[in-house]
């Protein structure tokens, strides 16, 4: 029994051993017991895992795939969810914290991190494959062009590494474009000192126009009243995690 790639769901199944044993060996198995593998496809990944002793719990959205995993891999018995994970309810599963590995679907990473922060209460650490201008971004720091509205969202939570790069040809099919791995460790931040929904708003609505400086860009969240400070006269890559914060509460103040 073969699992069919199907360009719909963005699946490049990884084949290299080597890089998949790579990927396990990054996780820290620190402040954790149990692992949620995204999309394991056709378990190279959690095999390993299961061949260390760990914990897994794997979310497929293919049916085809999980089919496959319950046949190959019948250590995973009842803890195969054939699932979307962008709607997979953590919280209602786990009620301790996790990690999250796996090769995510290009397509929809930038979503699955999304999700991954609105349960960063949950999840202590996430080692994934990512398209490498995706991860590249990620771990950028403020000044460059490429760093944007995830590098900031996630550096706020998480502590980034990138791990290493991945050659089109570890994948069947092959991808159009260069992977890596990153590692994400979440920080002691349990709550930013400002109001962290707003905080989200005024991160997305600055790198949506980043070419403006950031007092044209946020120009309707500012007060009538023109509030002097320096930072509104600069572009958002230029501002770090805690420069958003007092931006944030600069505009929460002017509403008041």
């Amino acid at each position: 029994m073969f699992v069919t790639p199907k360009k719909g769901l963005g699946q490049h199944f990884l084949t290299d051993k080597n890089i998949a044993g790579k990927i396990v060996d990054s996780l820290s198995l620190e402040g954790y017991s149990k692992i949620i593998e995204v999309g394991p496809g056709t378990g190279i990944l959690t095999s390993i895992m299961l061949n260390k002793g760990l914990d897994v719990y794997a979310v497929e959205i293919d049916r085809e795939a999980v089919s496959y995993l319950k046949k190959h891999l019948p250590s995973l018995k009842g803890k195969i969810f054939h699932e979307d994970f962008l709607r997979f309810p953590l919280s209602e599963k786990f009620n301790e914290p996790v990690a999250v590995a796996g090769n995510f679907p290009y397509n929809i990473s930038s979503q699955i991190l999304f999700r991954i922060l609105e349960n960063r209460n949950l999840i202590r650490e996430v080692v994934c494959m990512l398209q490498k201008e995706v991860a590249v971004r990620i771990a950028e720091s403020p000044g460059n062009k490429i760093y944007g509205i995830t590098s900031v969202l996630l550096q706020a939570f998480y502590n980034i590494e990138y791990l290493f790069t991945v050659t089109e040809k570890s994948f069947y099919p092959p991808p159009a474009v260069k992977s890596a791995v990153i590692k994400l460790s979440r920080n002691n931040t349990e709550k930013l000192e400002c109001d962290e929904k707003l905080f989200f708003i005024i991160v997305k609505a600055a790198f949506n126009r980043r070419r403006k400086t950031l007092r044209n860009s946020l120009k309707r969240f500012l007060p009538q009243t023109s509030i002097s400070s320096d930072i509104l006269d600069k572009r958002p890559e230029q501002l770090g995690v805690n420069d958003f914060v007092m931006l944030t509460n600069m505009v929460e103040g002017g509403r008041s």
